[in-house]
């Protein structure tokens, strides 16, 4: 093994020089390092983006996903979608702690990484269970985190599932609270998914009775138990492909005028102008999903004339686990959605 690097560059295959999430394959065989924790992983909650196309190119059928991303892995030494790029995180307990890796964490300890899947060494062993519905899979299967790598602890006061699927969206709400102020109007782009029911949430808290919080949807099911939150000031249905319909639909719920802020956080691509066109000039596009196009989303709004304020959500903002979990403590109709989703069975 090469000199230990902090970033886990020790672990890159090729090509040689990149960083792990850039990689074309990492080394998920060799022991753990002085620098590393080894996680016994029991779940993999893929990406969204990732988790739709794999499903789409197998036809929803379990066991060829199951193959597609053994394959990935297998080829890869990571779970890194080759079409979206895209990884997502994982849960498991803590089975080795290197004598240099930072941090008061215990041989044991259950834990979800805040990194992306797409950096992270990782070897399958077997895939237990897929589960359409909540983008999980249940896995036998160890996984590296590197010293700079982040995790949470697994409060014992939440169901460990629902922990999994907040933290995988917590960079949403948590970078929401940063943006949205008192009065704002808002969009929100898929408000009914996951990250969506978190973001109006936080949106609501955020912009106060005098705020307008649009959420747009798709799915009817996922809209109704939006709807039940009370987290919405209106709620219109628009296909994200669309930003024509999505433009008029949203300026007539916030009486003809542009919104000040709009979240991006659907699963499919092509969506870039459905928040760039409702967007005030001097307001802020927030693109949380990484079905997104830079190219996209800089060119058309360059093609619209837009000036408004582009941010990309990278999935991680300061003090964000501790902010998301402490969302679903305060909002128990959101834990109980959360629940009600992606809670485990088990």
């Amino acid at each position: 093994m090469k000199q230990l690097c902090p970033f886990g560059s020790h672990r890159v295959i090729s090509p040689q020089g990149t960083l792990p999430q850039a990689a074309e394959k990492l080394d998920n065989t060799s022991p753990m390092q002085a620098n590393e924790m080894l996680i016994a992983v029991e779940t993999l909650n893929v990406d969204s983006a990732s988790f739709t196309q794999i499903k789409n190119a197998c036809g929803a059928d379990a066991e060829k996903m199951a193959a597609m991303i053994l394959d990935i892995v297998q080829s890869r030494g990571k779970m890194q979608n080759p079409v979206t790029g895209s990884g997502g995180m994982l849960l498991g307990r803590v089975s080795g702690v290197g004598a240099d890796f930072p941090g008061d964490i215990q041989v044991g300890d259950p834990v979800a990484t805040l990194v992306s899947l797409s950096l992270t060494p990782l070897h399958i062993r077997k895939i237990k269970h897929i589960h359409l519905d909540t983008d999980q899979v249940d896995v036998e299967a160890d996984a590296i985190l590197f010293q700079t790598g982040i995790y949470a602890k697994i409060p014992l006061d939440m169901d460990r599932k629902v922990v999994l699927s907040a933290l995988d969206v917590a960079g949403a709400p948590a970078q929401t609270a940063k943006l949205v102020k008192p009065g704002d109007s808002v969009m929100i782009l898929g408000a009914s998914g996951k990250s969506g029911v978190l973001c109006a949430v936080q949106a609501k808290k955020s912009a106060g009775d005098q705020g307008n919080i649009i959420g747009v949807c798709f799915d009817p099911a996922e809209t109704e138990e939006l709807r039940q939150l009370n987290a919405c000031d209106h709620i219109v249905m628009a296909d994200a492909r669309k930003p024509l319909e999505v433009y008029h639909k949203v300026l007539a719920a916030n009486g003809g005028s542009k919104v000040d802020v709009s979240i991006n956080v659907v699963n499919v691509p092509d969506a870039e102008m459905a928040v760039i066109l409702p967007t005030k000039d001097e307001g802020t596009v927030y693109f949380f999903s990484m079905a997104t196009s830079f190219s996209k989303a800089a060119l058309g709004a360059e093609g619209v004339a837009s000036a408004a304020h582009m941010v990309i959500g990278n999935g991680y903002t300061q003090g964000h686990a501790d902010f998301t979990l402490q969302l679903l403590r305060d909002t128990p109709a959101l834990y109980s959605l959360f629940n009600h989703r992606y809670g485990g069975k088990d």
